[in-house]
């Protein structure tokens, strides 16, 4: 059974793996910054669309709480009267802010982490590199259907959701996902999988599962 992480572990692990200035310059480098000073700043919103990944059972309002009570004051910089907004305000922060920062953030940070003493990670020198992908349910919008499209249904009927595929790329030795990338459903895994493997963060080679080497 594995032990349980107390909330204010995982709290000191984000802020250790994910600095304030590298979430500033990822909201610089996007321009996503504030015209006017709101009750939900950008940075804050990067840290709760974090944390949400952590506390998926719990509520937008509840998370944003433990972040408030957690995070150290280079986190989080707010007005000594803040409230915690409504959960209608909590989603227009996150519409404000977009996925450009999120991208940016993880292609900024994100890297491969094995040495040479990390086992499993190399096969005479080189970096050992798992592929894999799936798919996931889309909100039923005309925009993602026109994207993403939907997946075959019998005839005379639609699918209710429209699907993307998310291929990626994980370092063996330490299970790390160190690049990613969406697509349509329709486009095949090993298809974009080619397009990861020109990453600079794959530097040396890859094997994917039950295939030979690249």
């Amino acid at each position: 059974m594995s032990p349980e992480i107390q909330n204010a572990d995982l709290l000191k692990a984000i802020e250790m793996a994910i600095p304030a200035t590298a979430i500033e310059q990822a909201i610089a480098n996007t321009q996503t910054q504030e015209e006017r000073k709101r009750s939900l700043p950008a940075q804050l919103v990067v840290s709760l669309v974090i944390a949400m990944s952590l506390w998926s059972k719990d509520s937008m309002r509840d998370v944003l709480k433990n972040l408030i009570d957690g995070l150290s004051e280079a986190w989080v910089k707010l007005g000594k009267y803040w409230r915690v907004p409504c959960k209608s305000a909590i989603t227009q922060a996150r519409q404000r802010l977009g996925a450009g920062v999120m991208s940016q953030l993880f292609h900024q940070l994100v890297r491969p982490m094995a040495t040479d003493e990390t086992i499993g990670a190399f096969l005479k020198g080189r970096r050992i590199v798992v592929i894999d992908g799936t798919c996931f349910d889309l909100p039923d919008s005309d925009e993602n259907a026109r994207v993403f499209g939907r997946p075959g249904s019998r005839p005379g009927t639609q699918a209710a959701f429209p699907k993307v595929r998310l291929v990626i790329l994980v370092e063996a030795g330490t299970h790390i996902i160190f690049d990613a990338l969406m697509c349509p459903h329709r486009i095949g895994e090993r298809v974009r999988a080619l397009k990861l493997l020109r990453s600079e963060k794959c530097m040396v080679g890859c094997w994917d599962i039950g295939q030979s080497e690249c």
